[in-house]
């Protein structure tokens, strides 16, 4: 297991400020050695909390051109059937994936083709497991044509902790399934929103792993 690289600069600076922390109070030499015994455990806590934020698990994934991979690791949240009304302006299942501060926050591509469609929206941090989340807050859609010309929607919603969302692909990307695409800090959510002759493999409350979780075969 590795450290993300969009962890690293937050990690050392994280590293740098406990440790001049610890160092001041030890200086002024007015604390007993319990109290200092209590924040050096509390600082190395906090650093073991950060830093699993940001781990980076090795993945064997099984591509396959006929399934839709979990875009994410976490939970279902939502399962029904939308009009989709930013790119395909019709109806779609949607699948809602809410990532808890304790997933791993890497997202992954759920199939393999090119992205026909990017775009950033500005928005709210509300509470990432509120539906009306999907439309208000800060988040990336990008929509991915299979090379059966069959396309899915990815949105990556950033929530009230997660207000860093970060999409590495661009129109126009041929993307390989499995392969990471975009990182959310502290947990959010991700909606996927597939054709209706999807047949799910998923149901509500199932735990997801992004690039091993059968969401869905075509």
């Amino acid at each position: 297991m590795t450290i993300h690289k969009e962890g690293r600069d937050i990690l050392i600076l994280l590293f740098v400020l406990l440790v001049t922390v610890n160092c001041l109070l030890y200086s002024l030499g007015t604390f007993s050695h319990l109290f200092m015994g209590i924040v050096a455990l509390f600082s190395f806590l906090i650093f073991i909390f950060i830093l699993q934020f940001f781990r980076n698990p090795l993945v064997n994934i099984i591509t396959n051109e006929n399934v839709v991979l979990s875009p994410a690791d976490g939970k279902i949240v939502i399962i029904d059937k939308v009009i989709e009304d930013e790119y395909f302006m019709s109806e779609r299942i949607q699948i809602s994936i809410f990532m808890s501060p304790f997933n791993v926050h890497i997202n992954r591509n759920p199939i393999t083709g090119n992205v026909e469609y990017y775009k950033y929206h500005a928005g709210k941090y509300l509470l990432a497991w509120q539906p009306k989340s999907s439309k208000l807050n800060e988040r990336n859609t990008i929509v991915i044509n299979s090379n059966k010309n069959t396309k899915i929607l990815i949105r990556q919603i950033a929530g009230t902790v997660a207000r860093r969302i970060k999409c590495y692909l661009q129109n126009g990307d041929n993307v390989q399934q499995g392969e990471e695409f975009g990182f959310i800090k502290f947990g959010s959510r991700v909606d996927l929103f597939l054709p209706l002759n999807v047949s799910l493999d998923v149901k509500l409350g199932d735990k997801t792993y992004a690039g091993l979780t059968k969401i869905g075969e075509f």
